[in-house]
């Protein structure tokens, strides 16, 4: 690979990292509002499917974008962008907290309690919902790897579908448990609302697998790689 190839490899690895990033904190930061999505009038343990929050909605881009770099960047720059995405995430939760300390003034149109409502009470939550989604991550990570080497690069849904069920369904357990923990949520919609969002995010799963089978193959168009070939960055 040429050196004018490896920087533009360079260039959208770090577009790439953008987004996730970007992803990351912004569902971090939205994730108390919840939605509904009816396409069939079912309830599962009290709560209608799907009825999730509104942080599940960026979540589906940060796996795939972690996937793809996987295919093409390997192990180790997928989870460098993870942990970037991870700092980023508390840098962002220090700003918020440092915000809903200050005082507002008489004439703000956000009042502090209407702040606070919104961002000074997820704190905490956010803190563990954070480290519960930087283990999901990894794992998903790892486990993407672990079928690529075991399929010898063959079979790109099957790892890209199986690592992404797992560490969802982790991080979905442990986020909707924290806001019950955290008293957001009442604990009679604990299992209602864990199996929408497991079945919410495994359709999403299913439907990002074209997306990460187009972003290979123009990956390996562009750099002209082969199947199981990795672009090895400056």
């Amino acid at each position: 690979m040429t050196l004018k190839d490896k920087l533009a490899a360079q260039r959208i690895y770090m577009l790439l990292g953008a987004l996730f990033i970007t992803s990351l904190v912004v569902s971090n930061l939205i994730f108390q509002k919840f939605f509904y999505w009816h396409p069939f009038d079912v309830e599962i343990f009290g709560s209608k499917l799907f009825e999730v929050s509104v942080g599940i909605l960026p979540y589906p881009i940060t796996f795939l974008i972690t996937d793809l770099i996987s295919e093409i960047y390997g192990k180790k720059r997928a989870n460098q962008i993870v942990t970037a995405g991870i700092f980023a995430s508390f840098f962002s939760l220090l700003i918020v907290y440092v915000s809903s300390i200050v005082p507002a003034t008489p004439w703000s149109p956000v009042k502090n309690d209407m702040f606070n409502t919104v961002f000074g009470n997820t704190v905490l939550a956010v803190f563990a919902s954070m480290m519960a989604y930087l283990f999901a991550q990894f794992i998903d990570i790892q486990i993407y790897h672990f079928w690529k080497r075991l399929t010898k690069g063959k079979h790109l849904w099957l790892r890209n579908n199986f690592s992404t069920f797992l560490s969802q369904f982790i991080d979905t357990f442990t986020v909707v448990g924290l806001l019950c923990i955290f008293e957001i949520i009442a604990w009679d919609r604990f299992l209602g609302l864990l199996l929408s969002g497991f079945l919410f995010k495994v359709i999403i799963a299913f439907l990002d697998t074209p997306f990460l089978y187009l972003g290979v193959f123009l990956f390996r168009k562009r750099f002209n790689l082969k199947i199981n070939q990795e672009i090895d960055l400056l």
